[in-house]
C-alpha cells in the first residue's frame, strides 16, 4: 500500500482546524469556498437542491429499516460528513454505523474488512491510487458503474458528470481499458499549486510574481542569496529522499510536460510501456530539473524537509514561495495558527517559457468505495449517492477545502468561507490538472529511482546524465 498517503491525509487534517470547526486541493470549470455545514432550504431534497419531478420520484425510502457501516478515515471530510447523518437516516430510513479509525490505523483496518468473512464494511473510505488499483486487482471492491447507471438506483440528478473526468480517472479500471468501470466516488482532492509570501514578494522582488516557471526559480535563488543568512530562504520544497514526495514532484513535470496527452495506465513516466521509461525525454528531464532547483534554492537543512516542515516554515512567514497540495490553503488565513494570515498570495504552477503559456498540476483523491464483501451494497449505494451529490459535496466540501464537483465552485454554500484567491486557484487548477498516480504494482521502488535523479540535479550533478542515470534505474525497477 501507499503508506505515503497516510501522510497526506494527517497533513489535510492538520491544516484545516478553522474549516473543522466551522463545520462540527482533472479537468473541466470549478470556483470555491467553505461555509458551515447547516441544512439548507433544500435539504428537503435528498438529492440536492430543488428536486425535478422525476427525481422527486425516486424511491429514496427502499431500504428502510437496513443498517449500514461506514469505515471511515477521521479526515476533515468524515467530520463534515457527521452533522448529515441524521438528515440521510430521516430521508431514506437507512442507519449508518460509523467506524472511524486514525490514518495510523485506518489503513490495516481497511485491509482486513475487504478481505474479512464475517465482519465486512459496506463504505469505506477509498484510496483513489494504486492502493485502489491494487484493491481492485484482487477483486475486493464492487463496481459502481451498474449503480449509476441504473434509474432505479440512482437519482435522475445525481449527475456524475459534473466530477471532472480527471478526477473519476483514479478510480476507473482496469485503466485505459475500453471495458474500464468506476470503482470510488471523489469525496476530497488535493492540486499542487504556488504558494507565496506578499510581504517578501513587495521586498525582494518589488511586488512581481514571476511569471513563467523560469522566473519563479531564478527569484527564488536571488531571494535566498540575498536573505539567507537573516533565516529567509526564496523557496521551499519537500526534498526528503522518500516516494511521500511523488504527487507535488508529479505535479511540476506535468507542468513541464504540458498538453500532450499521457493516459492511465503509463502516464507520464512512461512511453506507453512498462519497458519504456522516459525520464530522458527533454520535457520530463525539465520538469525533475524545475524541481531541483526550488528544492536547491531553499534552507540549509532542504534535503532534510518533508511537509510538515515545509508547511511550518511557510507559515512562520521564513520563506517566499513554497509548491505543495492546495489543502494547505485554507489554514494560512487563521490567524490565530498562521503568522502570514492576510499575507498569502495564491496561483497556479508559472507556464514553463517555450511552451504553450499554460499551466498544469496534479492532483491526489480520496473516494467511497463499496466492498466486494459488503451484504448491503444498494443501501450502501444510496448513502454513498446521497452524501457525494450535488448540494452535499458542498456542504461537506466545507470542512476540506478540496470539493471535488465542478458545481460547487458556483455554490455560495462552499464558497462562502475560503479565501477568495484561493478559490481562484484551485478552480484554476483543476483545468488541467491530471492524476499524479501510477498504476503498477511495487510501484514504491520506482518512484525513489525518480527522486534519485531529481536530488542528483538538486546536487549540484548535470541533469541530462542524471536523468539518464534514474531512467537505467527505473528501468531496471520496474523490469
Amino acid at each position: 500500500m501507499d503508506r505515503h498517503k497516510r501522510t497526506r491525509l494527517d497533513l489535510s487534517v492538520l491544516i484545516i482546524p478553522a474549516l473543522l470547526f466551522a463545520a462540527c486541493a482533472g479537468q473541466g470549470p470549478a470556483s470555491a469556498s467553505p461555509a458551515a455545514v447547516s441544512p439548507s432550504p433544500a435539504a428537503a431534497s435528498p438529492s440536492g437542491s430543488a428536486a425535478s419531478p422525476s427525481a422527486a420520484a425516486f424511491d429514496w425510502m427502499k431500504y428502510s429499516g437496513t443498517q449500514i457501516t461506514f469505515l471511515a478515515n477521521q479526515h476533515p471530510w468524515t467530520d463534515g460528513m457527521t452533522p448529515l447523518l441524521a438528515e440521510f437516516t430521516q430521508q431514506t430510513g437507512i442507519k449508518v454505523n460509523v467506524q472511524p479509525f486514525s490514518e495510523d490505523l485506518y489503513f490495516d483496518k481497511m485491509e482486513q474488512n475487504l478481505r474479512s468473512t464475517t465482519n465486512s464494511a459496506d463504505v469505506y473510505f477509498l484510496p483513489m491510487d494504486s492502493t485502489g488499483f491494487d484493491q481492485f486487482s484482487a477483486h475486493l471492491i464492487e463496481p459502481l458503474t451498474p449503480y449509476v447507471n441504473d434509474p432505479a438506483k440512482t437519482a435522475s440528478d445525481y449527475d456524475l458528470k459534473d466530477f471532472p473526468q480527471g478526477f473519476l480517472q483514479p478510480g476507473t479500471y482496469p485503466p485505459g481499458d475500453a471495458t474500464a468501470q468506476l470503482y470510488g466516488i471523489p469525496i476530497s482532492f488535493e492540486t499542487y499549486i504556488l504558494f507565496y509570501n506578499k510581504d517578501l514578494v513587495n521586498q525582494y522582488l518589488g511586488g512581481t510574481v514571476p511569471a513563467t516557471f523560469e522566473d519563479l526559480m531564478k527569484a527564488a535563488a536571488d531571494i535566498t542569496k540575498s536573505a539567507g543568512s537573516k533565516g529567509i530562504s526564496g523557496a521551499v520544497m519537500r526534498g526528503i529522499r522518500s516516494d511521500a514526495i511523488m504527487d507535488t514532484l508529479s505535479g511540476v513535470v506535468w507542468n513541464a510536460w504540458g498538453a500532450t496527452d499521457a493516459p492511465p495506465p503509463y502516464g507520464l513516466w512512461f512511453n506507453g510501456g512498462w519497458d519504456k521509461p522516459r525520464l530522458t525525454d527533454a520535457k520530463v528531464c525539465q520538469g525533475l530539473t524545475n524541481y531541483a532547483k526550488m528544492l536547491a534554492a531553499g534552507p540549509s537543512n532542504r534535503f532534510a524537509i518533508d511537509w510538515p516542515d515545509a508547511n511550518t516554515l511557510f507559515s512562520q512567514g521564513k520563506t517566499a514561495f513554497f509548491i505543495d497540495a492546495s489543502l494547505f490553503g485554507p489554514a494560512y488565513e487563521d490567524t490565530t495558527k498562521s503568522q502570514v494570515a492576510g499575507k498569502v498570495g495564491y496561483a497556479v504552477l508559472p507556464p514553463v517559457a517555450g511552451g504553450d503559456g499554460k499551466s498544469y498540476t496534479g492532483h491526489w483523491l480520496w473516494g467511497l468505495g463499496i466492498p466486494k464483501n459488503s451484504k448491503n451494497k444498494d443501501a450502501a449505494w444510496y448513502f454513498v449517492q446521497w452524501m457525494t451529490n450535488k448540494q452535499n459535496t458542498s456542504r461537506i466540501g466545507t470542512a476540506t477545502g478540496g470539493a471535488p464537483r465542478l458545481s460547487s465552485y458556483s455554490d455560495p454554500t462552499y464558497t462562502g468561507k475560503l479565501n477568495a484567491d484561493y478559490i481562484k486557484t484551485v478552480n484554476q487548477a483543476m483545468q488541467t490538472s491530471r492524476t499524479t498516480v501510477v498504476f503498477k504494482a511495487g510501484w514504491k521502488d520506482g518512484a525513489l529511482a525518480i527522486v534519485d535523479g531529481m536530488l542528483a540535479i538538486a546536487q549540484g550533478k548535470d541533469p541530462t546524465a542524471s536523468c539518464a542515470k534514474a531512467n537505467d534505474a527505473l528501468g531496471k525497477v520496474v523490469k
